[in-house]
């Protein structure tokens, strides 16, 4: 009886869609600071702008999750790729939210 090797397509998708939602959090916070978005971006009072830097990281991490799933649900792909990209995209998701960079753009 062979083993069934299911196809790393969902896997790649879920690593690529969160390194997205990482990276639209920091460029929230990024553009908080250079735009002064914060009355937009204020969607609950007691936690200010954070409140809407967070929602719209984790909406971009499961609308992208499901479309890029939707895309390779079937395929069978490298996850090295994916892995570098998710690596790439969190780490300069990560820059973004530091306040020595983004404070380089304040207004």
């Amino acid at each position: 009886m062979g083993v069934t090797r299911k196809p790393l397509g969902p896997a790649a998708a879920a690593l690529v869609g969160s390194g997205i939602g990482v990276f639209v959090i920091g460029l929230a916070t990024t553009l908080n600071e250079a735009l002064g978005l914060g009355p937009v971006l204020n969607w609950w009072s007691p936690a200010g702008p954070l409140t809407g830097k967070t929602t719209l990281g984790v909406i971009a991490w499961l609308v992208s999750w499901a479309i890029l799933h939707r895309i390779y649900r079937d395929r069978d792909v490298e996850v090295a790729p994916a892995a570098l990209w998710t690596w790439i995209l969190v780490g300069v998701g990560f820059l973004l939210t530091f306040p020595p960079f983004y404070e380089l753009f304040g207004h």
